[in-house]
């Protein structure tokens, strides 16, 4: 296949260890087409702005695409913008297909996750209806694993590998002294829990943290959480609690805020800058049962470690960048592309489409079925599913010791 076209691809939301990866996919399949790979800067606000520019100046060969897969944040940029409702304002659609139009675009790809499908949703019903030509396919991208149609998401590899090693790590470290204690790592996770849940993947170290997962999904009483300490510290020195920072108590209430507290959201809806989970739990630990506590926040480290990247993860973020250029290049619209899982041992998947209004601003969950009963833990279905994704190392270049990076556009 050939295609003599102008693909313009940009990135938004929060980035991850893998967001380059597929740009890089997308770059470079786009030129082994014959197109060329244009990029907006900051997402479709850049757009907005006719902030684009040609990445065959910014990424002329091989090596540069090499050292991007490598390189952690967004090379071009993010945005959280939201476009509005297209009834309500028009305008917008038609400055943004003006400039489409005038800088020959063929087709739009965009990197991100639940919020960027809804993006390209919403530009693909615009598109048809104004009967444009322009292709629109989403890229999906998150830590947060929670993308409908697709059976995991590039950039929760990587997450989750960060979390599980360093779990681990802080779990040594809180069991060399000889005295009870209880260490809680808060993980990221607004509303679902695969991240948390990953943390399970830990306990390959023989020491059998983390003990206790709190998930999203599952609902917990801080007096039932006390009572599980309290039972582990009868027969362990040292606890660990990993707890998304979406984690709620039966009422429905973020345990990052009081029963009653109104939680601040984005222009999606979304609870905006949570955090403070692992410090209300190691407070309230410490108190009801007196023993030394300590929280650790993973914070943003957990989608910008490119250090310890997961092979798998790099590997089909970038293969999921090439397949949305082909779908577009097929004449595809409306979609992204996804990731079906044919097997675990050997692990195996295969690449489809998804309909993008079918993923735009839903949110797939950790399935019941694989949390434990009591909501404090997950299974070992869940363990079975993660392990894959966090498989294979990538060797960054480094000088004068440190790892290299492609200096962004943003």
């Amino acid at each position: 296949m050939s295609w003599n076209a102008r693909v313009l691809v940009g990135q938004s939301g929060g980035p991850t260890a893998a967001i380059n990866a597929s740009l890089a996919g997308v770059v470079q399949t786009a030129r082994a087409l014959g197109a060329e790979a244009w990029g907006m800067r900051h997402g479709v606000q850049g757009l907005l702005a006719d902030d684009v520019v040609d990445l065959a100046r910014t990424l002329p060969d091989a090596a540069s695409l090499e050292l991007l897969r490598q390189t952690p944040a967004s090379y071009l940029g993010s945005c959280r913008y939201k476009l509005p409702d297209a009834d309500a304002d028009p305008a917008t659609y038609e400055r943004l297909f003006r400039t489409l139009e005038a800088r020959r675009v063929d087709a739009v790809l965009y990197i991100g996750g639940n919020d960027s499908m809804d993006t390209i949703a919403k530009l693909s019903a615009w598109g048809a209806r104004a009967g444009s030509p322009v292709r629109f396919v989403g890229v999906p991208k998150t830590i947060d694993n929670d993308l409908e149609g697709t059976d995991h998401t590039p950039g929760f590899g990587s997450a989750a590998k960060f979390v599980a090693t360093s779990v681990a790590e802080l779990g040594r470290d809180a069991s060399v002294y000889d005295l009870p204690n209880v260490l809680v790592v808060e993980v990221m996770g607004r509303g679902a829990g695969w991240l948390a849940g990953a943390s399970c993947l830990a306990r390959q170290d023989g020491l059998g943290h983390p003990d206790l997962i709190l998930l999203p999904e599952a609902p917990v009483s801080e007096d039932a959480l006390v009572e599980a300490v309290r039972g582990l510290l009868a027969r362990k020195r040292c606890v660990v609690v990993a707890a998304s920072e979406g984690a709620r108590r039966p009422d429905g209430s973020l345990m990052c805020e009081p029963p009653t507290g109104a939680v601040r959201t984005d222009a999606f809806g979304h609870a905006a800058a949570l955090s403070g989970t692992g410090r209300h739990l190691a407070q309230l630990l410490g108190e009801r049962l007196g023993v030394k506590t300590r929280a650790v926040e993973l914070s943003t480290l957990q989608r910008c470690a490119s250090h310890l990247a997961s092979a798998c993860d790099l590997a089909e973020a970038a293969a999921l960048g090439g397949v949305a250029v082909r779908a577009a290049a097929a004449g595809e619209t409306g979609v992204m592309p996804a990731i079906r899982r044919e097997g675990n041992s050997p692990y195996l998947v295969s690449y489809g489409l998804a309909d993008v209004s079918a993923v735009a601003n839903a949110e797939r969950r950790v399935p019941a079925a694989w949390i434990r009963e009591d909501g404090m833990d997950v299974t070992s279905d869940f363990a079975d599913y993660v392990r894959p994704l966090v498989t294979g190392e990538v060797a960054p270049l480094f000088v004068d010791g440190l790892p290299l990076h492609v200096e962004p556009l943003a």
